[in-house]
């Protein structure tokens, strides 16, 4: 199946679901193919999906009032980690 951009930017969700399903979808910018979306065949590493977590107790943290001090720590130990 070949999109052109703006056909994809309009219907991004059914293009992506026939991807999804197996179907070669290419997008083309101005008659030259630039993209193409494939389906993701293995699950999200163990490593983004820690990631993921660390993400979301850092959103916790910063919604529920800690001082820029207190966010600037928590990024710093979380750059040691990735270290």
């Amino acid at each position: 199946m070949i999109k052109t951009l703006r056909e994809s930017k309009a219907r991004l969700s059914e293009l992506v679901a026939a991807a999804a399903s197996g179907k070669e979808v290419i997008i083309t910018v101005h008659g030259t193919p630039k993209v193409r979306l494939t389906p993701i065949t293995s699950p999200p590493s163990a490593n983004m999906a820690g990631w993921v977590r660390q993400l979301r107790a850092l959103h916790r943290e910063c919604a529920t009032g800690k001082t820029a001090a207190d966010n600037a720590a928590i990024l710093d130990e979380l750059r040691a980690e990735r270290a």
